[in-house]
């Protein structure tokens, strides 16, 4: 009776580890319009400069951050065969939005048997961040496909290594699901 209280109680707590050990876990998904074949495109181009906008003034500033993030996708989409050109003349046209707010994670209140019975029990609050990328045919104006990836930047919009980091993974994350 004693093993299974103390397995019990194990179990429990590796339970309640989990939510700590993965405040912000990453999620990244896609949508690809119906019937859409991305095989007929050859060509891309960024959309227009003002057009970008993250609501966050430390990466609407940041230079490094919009030029990382270009880049990281130039490369996923040239290694997929694409080819980037002026605007006006390509096939496609690429569009990022980029989001940053603040995010409650309460989860230890959910876990009886978590740190809260110790007095540790309080809230985390973290930068959670969504990029999304958009890739629409320039003629029709259709949204061809879309991917995304939310994640928590906690001491990642500070430091420029850590945000480099970051962009270049979302990127491999988000591209990886790119239907070519």
């Amino acid at each position: 009776m004693k093993r299974l209280r103390l397995s019990l109680r194990l179990g429990l707590a590796t339970l309640a580890a989990i939510p700590l050990v993965s405040c912000a876990p990453v999620h990244v998904d896609s949508y690809v319009g119906r019937n859409v074949d991305l095989r007929q495109y050859r060509t891309y181009a960024w959309a227009a400069a003002d057009s970008f906008s993250t609501g966050d003034p430390r990466l609407d500033n940041n230079t490094f951050f919009i030029e990382r993030l270009q880049r990281a996708v130039d490369d996923e989409l040239q290694r997929k065969g694409f080819e980037v050109t002026t605007a006006g003349q390509s096939d496609l046209v690429v569009h990022y939005h980029a989001r940053i707010e603040q995010r409650l994670d309460s989860s230890d209140f959910q876990y009886p048997e978590s740190q809260c019975q110790s007095g540790e029990c309080r809230p985390f609050i973290y930068d959670a961040g969504t990029l999304l990328i958009d890739v629409v045919d320039r003629r029709s104006n259709q949204l061809l496909w879309r991917g995304w990836v939310e994640r928590g930047l906690e001491g990642t919009i500070d430091d420029q290594a850590r945000m480099e980091a970051a962009v270049d993974d979302a990127v491999k994350r988000i591209m990886a699901r790119f239907p070519l």
